[in-house]
């Protein structure tokens, strides 16, 4: 299907239209928030897997960080193995020979994820919902995830 302009799209495919729209405001939002991180060195992923092993008392396992940040465990592996290289994280071994691998929280990691956890651009651009707004939209994008986890 071929549209002149925006105009027909909202007219004859809102699906269309409102996945444009969603994707525009998460490109958006990424992008005042890759601003608001880069004078800490660290991308929006980092951010998310710095979060993430702070509220999982600074230690988890590569399996835990790619399901909690809905990556594959390749992709949060070469992140983690930058984050280690960046010294905001560091490898931990259970015991000396244990193959199980997890990853725990350095000192800077701690500074920096306390400095980039603030995310004022991504308050500052939610403040234009209401509460209940917040929560409808909650609502809502958990029924899209729903339905779209169906089809992977």
């Amino acid at each position: 299907m071929k549209f002149d302009s925006m105009d027909d799209i909202t007219m004859r495919n809102s699906s269309l239209y409102a996945r444009l729209l969603l994707g525009r405001a998460r490109h958006l939002m990424y992008k005042a928030r890759q601003k608001e991180l880069t004078p800490y060195h660290i991308t929006h992923q980092q951010a998310n897997l710095l979060f993430i092993l702070f509220n999982l008392c600074h230690k988890a396992t590569l399996t835990e960080l790619a399901r909690y940040s809905y990556r594959g465990t390749k992709n949060v592996s070469m992140q983690m193995i930058r984050m280690e290289k960046d010294g905001l994280v560091k490898k931990v071994r259970e015991t000396p020979k244990s193959a199980l691998l997890s990853f725990e929280l350095t000192e800077k990691g701690v500074s920096t994820y306390k400095n980039c956890y603030k995310m004022r651009s991504v308050k500052a651009i939610m403040s234009v919902l209401s509460e209940e707004e917040r929560q409808q939209l909650i609502s809502t994008l958990n029924k899209i995830i729903n339905k779209a986890e169906k089809y992977q």
